[in-house]
């Protein structure tokens, strides 16, 4: 599957709801709806209810310019909103108030760019146009959306501001993919637009081909991981059919997440079948050049911006740093810890590895867990006092992110203080030479064989030996035994 035999042709479609609005994007509708009883967040404007007229929330329009000037977009003097007309139960009135960059329509902003890195080298990915649009209900299927006798709708979600992200068609992997997705994602929590964590704040329709083939577009994915197992499936089914000498037609797509396939919804809309027009309640809106200097001022550091400072402040690897700046909560906890402890390679480390280990196997994002820097930060100072082994570290770090509870707490609790004493480590050495005459004889003859002495010392004091007075001690019981034979 290179890309040599395949030509892959992918494209994105990414709708990030503007989650800091405290408001949908045209009424007074509260837009904090997870978690409430279906149907409970609606008014005559989210459902479309004839009479009933949008009203524009100016904090949709200030982060989508922010959002904007982050991508090098260019902002037009003036936007216009248009009817995207459809018959589907997710939105009540049959038509979605959105935009659109033809017949006349001026979106938000368009062009623009973002770069990832993949395979050692940076891709530019360009962005075709950004839109303000109106979210369509939540339809909720018994099973899955080809088994279920019935679909119920929860318009809560209906009219919650999204920002559309088009790009060109510069993606040629589902790795690719993932990569912009996570890197766009970065952008938005630095602007402080929009959390990607919550449910359902960041789907993406994903429009991919091989060359020869159609188009399919696959429909309102909702992760990064889900977005790269559903490219890589659609893919081998085109690349099958086109083996087989059939025609890849273009279609809309559902992506089933439990079976992992792709389910046939409908042939792909044309443009003309949406039959766009001018929103007639909504006036056009003015972006003034002044507006848009304000905006450029308050502008935060940005996720590259903020990787080279890493670099060049706390002397950690490019690689250290593009990892740290690609989720903004792990960059902010990476930069409270080195407050606490004054090592940033040594914390950059713990982060990257044993950490995001325990975070993926707890299944809990960093802003949400219980541990925080001050408990990574008074651990290490614990392993640099020799209280505790890094061997021991990290099993203090798993507790730590099941528990919260501090390091010291825990190295009390669980009896993991390291053994310092000499005398007693001397009584053990002896114990396992006395265990392991063979490993005694090799490594009187080849000092890296003196390594597994040492290890089994470690497996003896179940990893509380004093690493750095271990090894001391064995190597000085091989040398007395070694003047002994001679």
């Amino acid at each position: 599957m290179s890309k040599k035999t395949l030509e892959v042709i992918i494209g994105l479609e990414v709708h990030c709801q503007l989650t800091n609005l405290e408001t949908k994007l045209f009424c007074g509708c509260p837009s904090d709806y997870r978690g409430s009883r279906p149907n409970s967040h609606v008014c005559p404007v989210c459902l479309g209810l004839p009479g009933a007229l949008p009203v524009l929330n100016a904090k949709s329009v200030k982060d989508a310019v922010m959002v904007a000037l982050a991508l090098g977009s260019k902002i037009p003097e003036k936007t216009i909103f248009f009817r995207k007309n459809y018959y589907y139960p997710d939105m009540s009135k049959n038509f979605q108030i959105s935009q659109y960059d033809k017949a006349g329509g001026i979106p938000i902003a368009t062009g623009g760019a973002l770069k990832i890195e993949g395979n050692h080298k940076q891709k530019k990915v360009g962005i075709i146009r950004l839109q303000l649009e109106e979210d369509p209900a939540k339809l909720v299927h018994l099973g899955t959306i080809k088994t279920s006798p019935y679909t119920l709708v929860d318009y809560n979600r209906s009219g919650i501001a999204l920002l559309e992200i088009v790009t060109e068609p510069d993606l040629e992997s589902p790795s690719e993919a993932r990569l912009f997705l996570k890197k766009l994602r970065s952008i938005l929590e630095h602007l402080g637009v929009s959390n990607g964590e919550l449910e359902g704040a960041m789907r993406s329709d994903a429009n991919v081909s091989i060359a020869g083939g159609g188009r399919v577009e696959i429909k309102n994915i909702s992760s990064f991981k889900e977005v790269e197992r559903a490219l890589h499936f659609e893919i081998i089914r085109q690349t099958s059919k086109m083996e087989r000498g059939t025609q890849v037609q273009m279609e809309t797509r559902h992506w089933d997440e439990a079976r992992r396939v792709t389910i046939s919804l409908r042939t792909k809309e044309t443009e003309q079948e949406y039959r766009y027009f001018p929103e007639p309640d909504l006036v056009p809106l003015v972006i003034s050049k002044d507006y848009i200097e304000e905006c450029k001022k308050i502008l935060p550091e940005l996720p590259d911006v903020r990787a080279r400072r890493f670099v060049k402040q706390y002397r950690i690897p490019l690689y250290d740093a593009r990892v740290l700046t690609g989720e903004k909560a792990l960059a902010d906890f990476f930069e409270e810890c080195t407050k606490i402890y004054d090592d940033p390679k040594k914390v950059s480390n713990w982060v990257m590895g044993d950490l995001l280990r325990r975070l993926h196997e707890e299944d809990v994002e960093i802003r949400e867990s219980k541990i925080t820097p001050k408990h990574l930060g008074k651990m290490l100072n614990l392993t640099d006092d020799g209280v505790i082994s890094g061997k021991i570290a990290k099993k203090v770090l798993q507790i730590m992110v099941k528990t919260g509870k501090m390091p010291e707490e825990v190295v009390e609790e669980e009896g993991l203080t390291q053994i310092s004493s000499e005398k007693l480590l001397d009584k053990m050495v002896n114990k396992v030479f006395e265990r392991h005459p063979k490993a005694v004889r090799d490594a009187l003859k080849d000092e890296k064989a003196a390594h597994f002495l040492v290890g089994e010392l470690m497996r003896v004091t179940n990893g509380k030996a004093d690493p750095q007075l271990a090894n001391k001690i064995v190597k000085r019981k091989l040398k007395q035994i070694s003047k002994l034979r001679i």
